[in-house]
């Protein structure tokens, strides 16, 4: 676990380097680093080509499909989201997204994605 690198009162700061926690998928397909600034939680996924939630998460929490909803920014790359109602969307760079929980998702493409989460940091990819 890192510790705060800077802490003044009501500041916090913590560089990329420096994650809490990192939460690897399987088969060395990427990895979510955690950060904890006090009342925010905030992940950067990192997902390699090739990555599915439910070949490289699933195994790790065992739900049938990923029960954590997400708030975030796609940095770099693009992703597909399927619902499990069906519904269907391709997130890419320079998107913001929401994603309620119940869905699938694999990266699309030859590059990374790489994205910011607001609000499954939390519980992503923890076994449950």
């Amino acid at each position: 676990m890192a510790e705060v690198i800077e802490s003044k009162g009501l500041l916090v700061r913590k560089p990329l380097s420096a994650p809490d926690e990192v939460r690897a998928f399987a088969g060395g397909m990427g990895s979510l680093k955690v950060f904890n600034l006090g009342k925010a939680m905030i992940g950067r996924g990192e997902f390699k080509p090739g990555w599915r939630w439910s070949t490289h998460v699933k195994p790790l929490v065992q739900t049938h499909s990923c029960e954590v909803p997400h708030t975030g920014y796609v940095i770099s790359g693009s992703m597909v989201v399927h619902m499990d109602s069906g519904e269907e969307c391709q997130y890419s760079e320079g998107d913001f997204f929401y994603m309620t929980p119940g869905h699938d998702a694999w990266v699309v493409g030859d590059e990374p994605c790489i994205l910011l989460d607001f609000t499954g940091a939390d519980h992503y990819a923890k076994p449950h």
